[in-house]
């Protein structure tokens, strides 16, 4: 306990002397603090230095446990802040509750900031030279900074802030950057530079003011004064009586008692506001005749300002102190420069005052710029606390009203907005002085806080407590000199407050004149606009007139007589000429919930008249008229009154205008609500309505017009999504409505609500009118825009859908619900196609939005927190297959609590990162790809981070926590790495970027649309050499057109032929490739405007719209289709500039298409090999024999010439080409990547085949194969990403590629050299292309809705190109065209991706004909002659008859048959990706995704199955025995047994819905030989736990046990094949005996950790010291392996050696964790090898005898699969960068072996030793080893 009298404390107390700080027993410190001995200051001081708070301290007293017990009053605190720096000083206080509260101040903060516990102020430093003081601006201290003595009065701080009593002081913490020569503790007032006698001759002891002491004292030269050397700051300032934002010096300085005092040469002091103490005249006479007082400088610092209510602060640390504010001071304290703040640093207005926004200066390193990034443009919506409050401006252009905690002044004519910030909770009044210059404002919550706005300029004047929490009336005086407010206290109790606001104008502050309580209801209260003194007000049963006399509020009620029990809701006074007339001659109408409105006569306090309005009652002119019939009346809300005629707003919705007898409503305007409040216009010409609905609108009463001018949400915005193309934006809140809005006029468009279902989520179509709606029964369903129809329903949830979201690129939609389900769908066209439902999977308790769901930019990754709140998941987004999972919790090792995932963002796709917002504040920014922690951003909000998002081009990054948005530099390359905004009053629930990066929209409250002023991205063009090509980029004219509405109804017939023009493509000016500045695409811009520019044009009266490039191979033209302009420049004068490699800018669009003919690599983790010891030639041991399975991922991958009998397809990296009559294999290896397409030359002597980049290349690799040796002819490099599709022309002169949709571009090659000839980037993706057989050079290609046909004309070195781009018929819609074949002559076939096909004159470049040939997207067409095959999605082939096409053509509706026929179908395992046949189309090969290649015979109807494989991933490949056949088994749940031989498939065993994970061969029984009926089993693991035993030769399942709870990751056979061992995912190993079904031993070891490997050998009885005779080991993947002996007959298993090998305590350069792999070692007895995670990359030999390693192999990289040979020395090993190597034992030169696209996570032996199997992904190869 601190006693009351400390007396030792008086008069003073010298802390640093009492506390002997020099000694530092009852001090700490901590950094660089020193006492040194300063002359100037003649004594010693202490500094601080040092720029982290948390390390560079003085703290009092030296345990936080222990008080200093000072009970002073006033703190004195002597010191000098370092130059160009920052500092911070915490004072932990105590009061008399025993509460500590902490008052900080630092001169980096930029504004005040307050909570129950801690007050934060802003210090402005002074400087020697006042013109160089930067006042009321915080920053780094100058650098004449001077001596301070600052006195801090405790008591009034915690009074003023927080009304609380102070106690005393507790303790003292000085933090860096700081010179302090003392502190001290007073209960007197010291004035530095006041001698003892002046302080006697002016009595000033007696007001508590006494010279300072001369151990506190600074020295004073002779003939100077104190006050020109140091800086005097008391604070707060005495009298006051607001709150301030800032400690600073005052200008000029407070003396106290200073008519005394006052210094010469000062200049004169200001007028400071008069109290009742001062002046205690009645109060009209005040108000009326203010006297003139003498001025002087109040000692009080400025209100706070309406603006500078956020500020930018760094990213930081989290010390002892204050979390964020420590690292600010850390970050930025040794900038050298003040901290960027101007009109910008409050970041929260919507208009920059005066001046320029800042922009970037080189070398800049103080934060974002410019400052402020945001600017608030527009808020849609209105009210918040209450929907009654709209007032117009005197001038009747502008209506000002709430929304939440912002005031709108909204300017009709322009639409513009005005914004008045400061509030801190939502607005519950407005009010209007007279003049209309002055706006009054009040907020509700416990804060209580009122504003007044000078309103033409938008500054606060004064800030004020209200002491009323739920204010519901606010009224100002005509004369704007009284203010009267009417609301609840802290105890619920309704009391009237009335202010003086007369001196505000001029500087001063807001008293409080008189305030009562009382128990009588008040709905309205209004100050009477001739006398300030008087007020009226009304309520549930009383009229009360109000009176302010000698500071006391006195009322009296008005007799109401039989109308005593009416409900009034609002009163006007009658608009009279002018305040001369009587008060007693003044109307007042009052009006009530039961349709009464009456007549008060003010002077005898009675009701004069009533009358009660009635709805609808007609008369013969069509007016409604009033009376006092009985009935129900009109409910009224509000009324307002003008000189000819009153406006009422009532419950029903109507708002009337009644004449002023009420006699009649002569207009009436109907709402969809009722009506809160009317408001006349000044000028009466229009009339202002609110709703409780939340909509604003005005009723123009000439016009007889109603204006809405805004709508909103009643309840809180809870997520929206933007769609970019119309400026719309859809939003769902909590009011159970969904609605749509458009961004430039802030109209809402649509409302869609269902009957007893509640929106939860919405979602965009980003290219369609679509709008996707999840609802809390589960249901999802899709709106059109264009019809306002619903299009489709789908029900694959039971609960609420918390996450719901579309692919970038259209073709995909994710949905999820409460119960963690997730959904995916396609979209094809005009339908939606659900492909899979997983359960499960998505945290529960994620919560719900947008942005629950998020995909990356590409579309090929989905993430979600799940499936539980601590971890994260990434799925391939078209098939839902898991890549990636990451515990969120477990990254953080030092945390003592679990972390968890809130909100997951994608960053941009070349950076390939995942963001992850957690609940302890942080954002991870984590490798997308491996899991990887990349960095770590913390904190970022005070409470978690509850939306984020990443700008486009992935340099800013937006995130909302709790009310505030802050706009991050991704890349945090700044000291101040983000700027903090705020203006909502509830929490943010998403913040996102337009699509065009131009706005920022957050929403909470309601919705906030900023202006984002970043710089645009500067947009690139690499330059690339193409000689001797031409360039040619194309944007076509559709690419501008608006895209078609996806909800056409499809057509059921065959429609008759279409004629159809296309379009003309106009031409632009052609640049050389040498100029450098070529102009922007913006449609804004035309070409021919460049100098310089130049166009070619053969032919003039050929079609317009073809486009005709030239090329003599000195220039490389860039060709864009725009308006039609004559160049100014002169061809002649940039014909002869010098070529440069130039290439065309890259177009923005790269979003895939909606179309499954486009290839996507499959997604890897695995890289190159960094090095690869090939083996010499002739000296290999391993030799690939064959290639088990079929890329079904690639797109025309498979190749098959009739006449040669030539037959090669893909898989993987390897081209296979096989016999198809003796089914041997060649393998051709040269791609390191996936191979994306193949194409066959016509005389069926080249191949070209494409994959993705090779190691060291930034180009796709192009093979050019010799189909006679097999030998690769030529490599080209051009595209970027992928190739998509190529084709020969017909006679084989010319080779064409096309890139995807990333690499947009297309090139032609010179089959005689391979050289580039022509290179051309278009601007939208391209799908397929094929050259015309009629014509070698013509060739064609489809892409989205269009064709375009090309003619390539060549003249010796000239190359000339005419391009002809042919847009597909309007009745499709918006389709992609995504394939395409040429017929007969001047015929070409397309497919769609919604079905259709369409059919092409090349004559004339038209579709005539077009029939629905499929359901779904058809991605293979085939012709010959009068025969045509097409392959869709939905997995079936269709063989049509076209004959009559031709005739047709040529005919048009004269012809005899407009039809085409179905001839045959069948249905396949997959989607169609390739197809080959004869010239008759009656035989062929096709391929599906299911990695199948069929052999179709149309004449026989019969599909047989050619080449198999897996389609996803295998997990475990094995022998037979006898070696005649392998197993293999899959995620899918697949066992397949394939025949070696042949490499068939011959026996598949599948269990749905389960993934098998291990699989074993039963081994050969010893006593028999030979008997393979006996050894025809195999024994599998499944996830789900169980282990199924299958029977090879009868081709069933003959047993299942489930002896495991978790997935099963290893199984085998022990030696004899009698029992089963088998281990988990959770390491528990169980031994089982397959004739009973039974398990024997349960072995929990391994507990915890996966199991491995399970690994059976046989071993003398009494080997190694124990009985037995079988070895097995079980590894696991913690490093730890179990080696056992056992005897299953004698029911025996006992451990023979236990083995942990080490490794660091973290995987650097890791991705993930290699396995833990052992074995035991076939030539070796009693050793076995162990792989791993471990401190060197090495394979161990371990001897179970010796108990010790007895050598090591070095590796290049952990192993992810071994194997040793059971014949030879021989140990083969995968690696994770697609190396598989032949390591000889015990030394030898090791052999690496290409063939592998992924990781070698498989390899087996044979039994014999001969063969070796290895897998990587889906592929399996099979290895000869011919020596062995």
């Amino acid at each position: 306990m601190i006693p009351v009298l400390a007396a030792w404390q008086r008069p003073y107390l010298n802390i640093f002397k009492h506390f002997r700080v020099e000694e530092w027993k009852r001090s700490a410190k901590e950094g660089d603090v020193a006492a040194l001995t300063d002359t100037r200051m003649k004594g010693t001081i202490y500094r601080i230095r040092g720029s982290n708070p948390a390390s560079s301290y003085l703290q009092l007293p030296r345990a936080g446990t222990q008080s200093l017990g000072l009970t002073g009053r006033y703190l004195y605190l002597l010191f000098r802040p370092l130059p160009r720096k920052h500092f911070l000083v915490h004072l932990d206080v105590t009061t008399e509750e025993n509460q500590v509260v902490r008052i900080s101040f630092s001169n980096l903060f930029k504004e005040f900031k307050s909570s129950a516990t801690w007050l934060q102020f802003p210090f402005v430093c002074g400087a020697a030279s006042e013109g160089t003081a930067r006042r009321d601006v915080p920053g780094a201290a100058p650098a004449d900074v001077r001596w301070t003595c600052l006195v801090l009065d405790l008591p009034s701080i915690l009074a003023l802030y927080l009304s609380r009593r102070y106690s005393h002081l507790r303790g003292v913490k000085l933090c860096c950057n700081l010179l302090v020569k003392n502190l001290c503790t007073s209960d007197l007032l010291f004035e530095p530079g006041v001698t003892l006698a002046k302080a006697r001759l002016g009595d000033l002891s007696c007001r508590g003011v006494a010279p300072m002491p001369r151990e506190l004292a600074f020295p004073v030269p002779k003939g100077e004064k104190w006050h020109d050397l140091y800086d005097y700051i008391r604070f707060p300032s005495e009298g006051a009586k607001l709150l301030h934002d800032s400690i600073q010096k005052s200008f000029p300085h407070p003396v106290a008692g200073d008519r005394v005092l006052k210094e010469p040469g000062r200049p004169p002091t200001q007028l400071v506001t008069r109290s009742r103490a001062v002046c205690d005249l009645p109060l009209v006479q005040q108000i009326s005749s203010p006297k003139a007082v003498p001025r002087r400088c109040p000692a009080t610092t400025k209100s706070i300002p309406e603006v500078r209510l956020a500020v930018p602060g760094p990213l930081g640390a989290v010390p002892a102190g204050d979390p964020v504010l420590e690292e600010k001071l850390h970050s930025a304290g040794d900038t050298g420069q003040p901290l960027p703040l101007s009109d910008g640093g409050i970041h929260v207005y919507a208009h920059q005052r005066r001046g320029q926004t800042t922009r970037a200066v080189p070398g800049s390193e103080e934060g974002l710029v410019p400052d402020p990034i945001l600017k608030l443009r527009t808020i849609i919506g209105f009210g918040g606390c209450s929907t009654k409050w709209a007032l117009w401006t005197r001038d009747s252009t502008a209506v000002v009203y709430p929304c939440h905690a912002v005031i709108v002044a909204l300017l009709l004519e322009t639409g513009e907005q005005r914004f008045f910030l400061g509030h801190t909770d939502k607005v519950a009044a407005l009010a209007f002085s007279g003049s209309g210059t002055v706006l009054a404002s009040a907020q509700a919550g416990p804060r209580s806080l009122g504003r007044l706005w000078d309103f033409p300029t938008g500054t606060c004047l004064c800030l004020f407590r209200t002491h009323l929490q739920s204010l519901v009336s606010l009224s100002f005086s005509h004369s704007g000199a009284v203010l009267c407010g009417v609301g609840k206290d802290v105890h619920s109790k309704t009391m009237v407050v009335v202010w003086n606001t007369a001196q505000v104008s001029c500087g001063g502050g807001v008293t409080v004149l008189a305030k009562a309580h009382t128990d009588v209801d008040i709905q309205a209260m209004k100050i009477a606009f001739f006398d300030d003194t008087r007020m009226v007000s009304c309520g549930r049963d009383n009229i009360r007139l109000w009176r302010v006399r000698s500071g006391a509020l006195r009322s009296c009620p008005v007799n109401l007589g039989e109308y005593h029990a009416l409900e009034f809701t609002d009163l006007a006074f009658e608009a009279g000429p002018g305040p001369q007339q009587e008060p007693e001659e003044r109307a007042l109408f009052v009006c009530s919930r039961s349709g009464h409105v009456l007549e008060v006569d003010y002077k005898n306090v009675c009701v004069r008249s009533a009358r009660r309005l009635l709805p609808a009652q007609p008369r013969e002119d069509g007016q409604e008229q009033a009376g006092n019939s009985s009935g129900p009346g009109i409910a009224i809300n509000s009324i307002s009154m003008s000189l000819t005629f009153c406006a009422t707003g009532s419950e029903d919705g109507y708002m009337r205008l009644w004449l002023l007898d009420f006699s009649a409503a002569v207009l009436e305007a109907e709402h969809e609500a009722s009506v809160s409040s009317v408001c006349i216009s000044p000028d009466s010409q229009k009339v202002l309505s609110t709703t409780a609905a939340g909509s604003l609108g005005y009723l123009d009463v000439q016009a007889r017009d109603y204006n809405t001018l805004m709508r909103s949400h009643e309840g809180s915005v809870l997520g929206f999504s933007v769609e970019g193309k119309w400026k719309q934006m859809a939003t769902v809140s909590q009011d159970s409505t969904i609605r749509v809005w458009d961004l430039a006029s802030r109209q809402q468009l649509y409302d869609f609500s269902a009957a007893e279902e509640t929106p939860c989520t919405v979602a965009f179509h980003p290219l369609w009118k679509m709008l996707a709606c999840g609802f809390d029964s589960g249901v999802v369903r899709i709106f059109s825009l264009a019809a306002s129809d619903l299009l489709l329903e789908h029900k694959q949830h039971c609960t609420a859908v918390t996450g719901l979201t579309f692919s970038p690129d259209g073709n995909l939609m994710f949905s999820s619900c409460l119960q963690g389900t997730l959904a995916l769908y396609r979209l094809v066209a005009r339908k939606i196609q659900v492909l899979r439902v997983l359960g499960s999977v998505v945290a529960r308790d994620a919560g719900s939005g947008v942005d629950t769901l998020v995909v990356s930019g590409d579309s090929r990754l989905l993430a979600f927190v799940g499936p539980s709140k601590y971890v994260v998941t990434v799925m391939e987004a078209c098939s839902l297959d898991e890549l990636l999972r990451v515990d969120i919790s477990i990254l953080d090792l030092h945390s003592t609590i679990l972390d968890s995932a809130v909100k997951v963002c994608f960053g941009s796709v070349p950076q390939g990162e995942l963001l992850v917002s957690t609940s302890s504040n942080k954002i991870l920014v984590l490798d997308a790809k491996t899991g990887r922690l990349v960095r770590e951003v913390s904190p970022v909000h005070k409470l978690s981070c509850s939306s984020l998002a990443l700008s486009k081009d992935g340099q800013y990054l937006l995130t909302a926590g709790d009310k505030v948005i802050k706009v991050w530099d991704y890349q945090m390359r700044f000291n101040i790495n983000f700027q903090v905004f705020i203006g909502h009053s509830e929490p943010v629930h998403q913040v996102a970027f337009t699509p065009n990066q131009e706005h920022v929209i957050s929403v909470g409250d309601a919705i906030f649309l900023w202006d984002f002023l970043a710089p645009p991205p500067v947009k690139s063009s690499p330059a690339r050499a193409c000689s001797p090509a031409s360039a040619l980029v194309l944007r076509s004219d559709s690419s501008s057109e608006e895209p078609r509405d996806g909800s056409e109804t499809p057509r059921q017939t065959v429609p008759l032929p279409l004629l159809s023009s296309p379009p003309c493509l106009d031409i632009s000016s052609v640049h050389p490739a040498g100029f450098q500045s070529i102009s922007s695409e913006s449609d804004g811009e035309e070409e021919a405007d460049v100098p310089g520019s130049s166009r070619k044009v053969a032919d003039e009266h050929r079609d317009a719209s073809v486009i005709v490039v030239e090329s003599d191979g000195n220039e490389e033209p860039v060709v864009r289709p725009k308006v039609r302009q004559e160049s100014s420049g002169s061809p002649e004068k940039t014909a002869n500039e010098p070529r440069k490699g130039t290439r065309a800018p890259k177009s923005q669009c790269c979003i895939r298409p909606d179309s499954y003919r486009h290839f996507t690599p499959r997604f890897k983790a695995s890289v190159l090999p960094q090095s690869f010891l090939s083996p010499p030639a002739g000296s290999e041991v391993l030799k690939l024999k064959a290639v088990i399975g079929y890329n079904g991922n690639g797109r025309g991958n498979m190749v098959w010439n009739p006449d040669t009998g030539f037959f090669a397809y893909s898989c993987g990296c390897v081209i296979v080409v096989e016999d198809l009559h003796s089914g041997s294999q060649n393998h051709w290896l040269g791609h390191a990547e996936e191979i994306s397409t193949l194409t066959l030359s016509h005389h069926a002597q080249v191949l070209a085949s494409a994959s993705g980049q090779k190691d060291g290349e930034s180009h796709c690799q192009i093979c050019i194969w010799s189909t006679q040796d097999g030998a690769c002819t030529a490599e080209l490099f051009h595209h970027e990403t992928q190739v998509q599709a190529m084709a020969f022309s017909w006679d084989d002169r010319f080779l064409v590629t096309i890139g995807d949709y990333s690499d947009q571009t297309m090139a032609l090659w010179s089959t005689h050299t391979y050289e580039l000839m022509l290179c051309t980037r278009i601007s939208e993706p391209l799908h397929d292309v094929a050259f015309s057989p009629f014509s070698h050079q013509d060739l064609a290609s489809v892409g989205r809705g269009a064709v375009t046909f090309w003619v390539l004309e060549q003249q010796e070195a000239a190359v000339r190109l005419k391009v002809h781009r042919a847009p597909a018929p309007d009745v499709l819609g918006l389709v992609e065209l995504t394939s395409l074949c040429y017929g007969a002559e001047a015929l070409l076939y397309s497919g769609t991706n919604s079905g259709q096909i369409c059919v092409w004159d090349t004559e004339t470049n038209s579709c005539f004909m077009t029939w629905e040939a499929d359901e779904g997207e058809i991605g293979v067409l085939l012709c010959r002659h009068q025969r045509l095959l097409s392959g869709s999605n939905t997995k079936r082939i269709r063989l049509w008859s076209v004959a009559t096409v031709q005739e047709l053509r040529l005919k048009g509706p004269d012809a005899r048959s407009g039809s085409v026929l179905l001839e045959h179908e069948i249905t396949l395992d997959g989607t169609i990706v390739s197809a080959a046949f004869d010239d008759s189309l009656e035989m062929g090969i096709v391929g599906t995704t299911a990695g199948t290649l069929w052999y179709i015979n149309w004449v026989e109807s019969t599909s047989i199955r050619l080449i198999s494989g897996h389609k996803n991933k295998v997990t475990e490949v094995c022998f037979s025995p006898d070696e005649s056949h392998c197993a293999t088994c899959g995620e899918d749940g697949s066992v397949r047994i394939w025949a070696l031989g042949s490499t068939e498939l011959v026996v598949q065993f599948q269990v749905l819905n389960q993934s098998c994970q291990c699989l074993a061969w039963k081994p050969r029984p010893v006593e028999v030989w030979p008997c393979p009926s006996k050894s025809q089993h195999v024994v599998a693991g499944y996830s789900d736990g169980t282990v199924r035993v299958f029977s090879v030769s009868r081709t069933e399942m003959e047993l299942k046990m489930h002896p495991h709870a978790a997935a099963l990751t290893a199984v085998t056979y022990s030696t004899d094949g009698e029992m089963i061992l088998s281990g988990s995912k959770d390491g528990i190993v169980a031994v089982s005996s397959p004739r009973t079904g039974m398990t024997i031993h349960v072995l929990a070891d391994h507990k915890g950790s996966p199991i491995t490997v399970l690994q059976c050998t046989r071993k003398q009885y009494h080997e190694l010291g124990v009985a037995g005779g079988e070895l097995w080991l079980a590894a696991s993947s913690d490093r730890r392996v179990s080696v056992w002996a056992s005897d299953w007959l004698q029911d025996k298993c006992e451990l023979l050696d236990w083995l942990s090998f080490p490794a660091p305590a973290g995987p650097e350069g890791l991705d993930s964790l290699p396995p833990s792999l052992a074995a035991f070692c076939p030539w070796e007895h009693g050793v076995l090898v162990y792989v791993g995670f471990g401190l060197q990359k090495e394979a161990l030999f371990y001897s179970l005898r010796k108990k010790q390693v007895l050598r090591k192999i070095s590796l290049p990289a952990f192993a992810t699969s071994l194997s040793l040979s059971p014949a030879a020395p021989f140990m083969a090993l995968g690696f994770g960068d697609r190396l598989l190597r032949l390591q000889p034992c015990p030394a030898g030169a090791p052999q690496d072996y290409a063939g592998h696209d992924d990781t070698v996570h498989l390899c087996r032996f044979a039994p014999s030793g001969r063969r070796l199997l290895t897998a990587s992904h889906s592929a399996v190869l099979v290895w000869e080893l011919p020596g062995a």
